[in-house]
């Protein structure tokens, strides 16, 4: 089962469970994921999907700083509980451990010795963590590395 499949069978079970916050979340992901399928005059593969899942935790993670620096309570708890929602159809995530000894390996593949070769890095070593690390961990590991 792909993962929009999948959100389908859990978007179905939300609505017969009555789970009204767990159902709208499923929705604003899949609505995002028929906007770019409509866009693009197709359906996702499975690594889209995972950006587009990517993509809605980044920006609830944004949303998230701006509620709690606002003391905004209320809202920061639901968002929070909107990406662990979302978070459940990413693969699971690599520890910091996981993501230095990937840094180290990428960089030793790609022969880098400084922060001016870091595009090379990070355009080598983010296919290999797609969807399982957030990019901003993954970047400070690789600026840790290079210095």
């Amino acid at each position: 089962m792909n993962l929009s499949e999948r959100l389908n069978e859990d978007m179905k079970q939300a609505m017969k469970s009555k789970d009204k916050f767990t159902l709208s979340t499923i929705r604003m992901v899949r609505s995002t994921i028929k906007y770019l399928e409509i866009d693009l005059k197709r359906t996702l593969d499975d690594n889209e999907v995972l950006d587009i899942l990517s993509r809605e935790i980044k920006q609830r993670k944004d949303a998230l700083q701006e509620f709690e620096s606002a003391g905004r309570d209320e809202l920061a708890a639901s968002t929070k509980a909107e990406i662990e929602i979302i978070m459940k159809y990413l693969p699971e995530q690599l520890s910091e451990e996981e993501i230095k000894v990937i840094v180290q390996q990428t960089i030793q593949e790609t022969g880098a010795s400084s922060k001016s070769e870091m595009g090379k890095v990070m355009s080598a070593l983010m296919p290999k963590v797609k969807g399982r690390a957030d990019g901003k961990l993954v970047n400070q590991a690789v600026l840790q590395f290079l210095q």
